[in-house]
């Protein structure tokens, strides 16, 4: 079943798994397990039934779901090469708590509990070493991306003219600085085993195999038809990308109505998952017409790279590496602008930011950074745009908000247009980008990743009762801080996101309050006329008061966001208003300051430098 690549591959496993055992343990611990196949498809195991064993992945991929109360189950994390599964069963006899089904043919090894207690018997530290992997999984297990990365991607060109072979190149230079990477085309194959690549057999799956083995990721080059070979690349990836040049036509190729949608029947869970990647020629201002690219398709991301620019494709690499650098702005006002100053800070420490998200005002500057323009353009478009008041306009009959609401609009307009241009889709930006706003219809968080840009940031920014909702799809939205004002966790939940930069504006200095009665409004109207330093009533103004309650319940769950960070960032702006607008400079200033106090400490240096060199150990 196996062959000697697989053993000294599963020793390795086993030495990264159990930790430090001697050579007599492992050994030990190496008789007493059995070898298991799984294809594609094929389930692992199913919630709630008995548990007896647990698993180590030696090659494949699987996929973890969780069902509960009769709703569909939903996927909660894939689980690649040495990844320990079910190992609670060893030690409970609780039923197993998820469903694991294999995406691609996968081999793994099995630890059956009669074995383990055995085992323990005669060398306990078999037993401490296991117990030792529930602990950190446990304690780690709020952090952990729910993505693992892909071993073998297959590149699957569906458009005429794209140059696959230089492609690939370029991602496997890139991807070097994380692991050891290799190119396979179809001559490859067929000059490694002496046969026709094109022929699926057990030959040439067994050498792709032993290529996994030795690397951290393989690029599967497809043919330009669905040829065989091309078949086989989608067959053997844990993930797809579909190459594709921006400029063309949308169709669907022959290539994935033959190798992807036509594949032999299996369950949609356990597909591997399709990536769109779309090239631009360098000079492109921005991207135009994803969204027709994403309706003829059922990808999981889509990704828009220009192969002249290394960024670009260093970008790719790292999110296709899950190494990707995720950056969480808040909602806050003119507070805000104060995420100009980290964006400026981290591009001098060499931070490369590869995917934004947002609330509110964080929503809007999330998407300013997501243009991938010149920050010092950025910060000028901006200050440009937020020059006028853009919650000036008052209206006069207060129906459904007490700001009309066109000046932020007009804002919006300006910025955009400069940025992107007119009309542009949230699918449109160069890095992939997504805001928050509140389901009022539905009474629920919205999570936008497609659709117009604009109308997207003027739903997450609507504050109920101060600004317009937004009627998006038959429902009404309004400002998504009423439920997640800091989306930490759905940065955390992207496919390709190793390390989440937050920036949170919310103010942790409680106040208490000398007085047991609020004012009436002429005493209340005396007290604001005199000098800050002589007021009886430290009271918020109204539009703050507004501001502020309706940001309550995100305001709760700040602690878990922060706990959710990697690096945190919490600019002190007390003694600046929701409402600011005029303060741009200066709140960007302190933004600014803060941030390098911040990446100042030796703690969030070493993570960073650890993150922008990382390589994985040998395997």
């Amino acid at each position: 079943m196996t062959g000697g690549y697989h053993d000294r591959l599963l020793d390795e496993l086993l030495a990264r798994a159990f930790g430090e055992l001697d050579a007599a343990t492992l050994s030990l611990l190496r008789g007493q397990l059995t070898w298991v196949e799984l294809a594609g498809g094929q389930a692992l195991m199913r919630q709630g039934e008995a548990g007896d064993s647990m698993y180590l992945s030696v090659s494949g991929r699987l996929r973890a779901y969780v069902g509960q109360d009769g709703e569909a189950p939903r996927m909660v994390r894939e689980l690649g090469r040495g990844h320990v599964i079910g190992e609670m069963s060893l030690y409970t006899d609780a039923p197993r708590s998820a469903t694991v089904v294999a995406i691609r043919d996968s081999l793994l090894v099995r630890l059956d509990k009669a074995q383990f207690l055995q085992l323990i018997e005669r060398q306990a530290g078999v037993g401490v070493a296991l117990t030792r992997q529930i602990v950190h999984r446990l304690q780690t297990e709020h952090v952990v991306a729910p993505f693992a990365a892909p071993v073998v991607q297959a590149i699957l060109p569906i458009t005429a003219g794209v140059d696959v072979a230089a492609f690939a190149a370029g991602l496997a230079a890139q991807l070097g600085r994380f692991g050891r990477a290799c190119v396979i085309d179809a001559a490859a194959v067929q000059a490694a085993v002496g046969a026709n690549a094109a022929v699926h057999d057990r030959e040439v799956s067994r050498w792709l195999d032993e290529v996994e083995s030795a690397h951290d990721y393989v690029l599967l080059v497809a043919d330009a038809a669905p040829t065989p070979w091309t078949r086989n690349c989608c067959r053997h990836a844990d993930e797809v990308l579909l190459l594709a040049d921006a400029a063309a036509v949308p169709a669907v190729h022959a290539s994935e109505t033959q190798c992807l949608v036509s594949r032999p029947p299996r369950a949609q869970s356990a597909e591997a998952a399709e990536i769109l990647v779309l090239l631009h020629a360098a000079d492109v201002p921005a991207p135009r017409g994803t969204a027709a690219w994403l309706a003829r398709r059922p990808v999981a991301e889509h990704f828009h790279v220009r192969p002249a620019l290394d960024r670009d494709m260093a970008r790719l690499a790292r999110l296709q590496a899950r190494r990707g650098v995720g950056l969480v702005l808040a909602g806050g006002g003119a507070r805000g602008f104060s995420h100009l100053g980290l964006l400026r800070a981290l591009q001098r420490h060499g931070v490369e930011v590869d995917c934004v998200g947002g609330t509110s005002m964080g929503s809007v500057m999330a998407a300013l950074v997501a243009c991938d323009q010149p920050l010092p353009r950025v910060t000028d478009v901006a200050r440009e745009a937020f020059r006028l008041n853009p919650t000036g306009d008052f209206n006069l009959l207060p129906l459904i908000s007490l700001i009309r609401g066109r000046r932020l609009r007009a804002s919006l307009d300006r910025a955009l247009a400069n940025l992107v241009g007119e009309r542009a889709g949230i699918e449109d930006l160069w890095k992939p980008f997504y805001c928050v706003a509140t389901n009022y219809s539905q009474a629920s968080e919205l999570l936008l990743t497609h659709g117009p840009l604009e109308r997207a940031l003027r739903a997450s920014t609507a504050i109920p009762g101060a600004l317009p909702p937004v009627v998006i799809d038959g429902d009404l939205l309004c400002d998504g801080g009423s439920f997640n004002n800091f989306p930490v966790d759905l940065m955390r939940a992207r496919r390709g996101i190793g390390c989440v930069i937050g920036a949170d504006l919310s103010l942790h200095k409680a106040r208490k309050l000398d007085f047991d009665e609020v004012p009436g409004p002429w005493a209340l109207l005396r007290d604001r006329l005199r000098p800050r330093g002589r007021r009886r009533y430290r009271l918020p103004a109204l539009p703050a008061y507004l501001l502020n309650v309706t940001i309550l319940y995100s305001s709760s769950r700040r602690r878990a966001a922060q706990a959710a960070c990697d690096v945190y960032f919490n600019p002190p702006l007390e003694r600046v208003g929701l409402l600011a607008w005029q303060r741009f400079d200066a709140i960007v200033e302190q933004g600014h300051t803060h941030a390098e106090e911040v990446l100042a400490r030796p703690e969030v240096q070493a993570l960073l430098r650890d993150h922008r060199h990382y390589r994985t150990e040998s395997r």
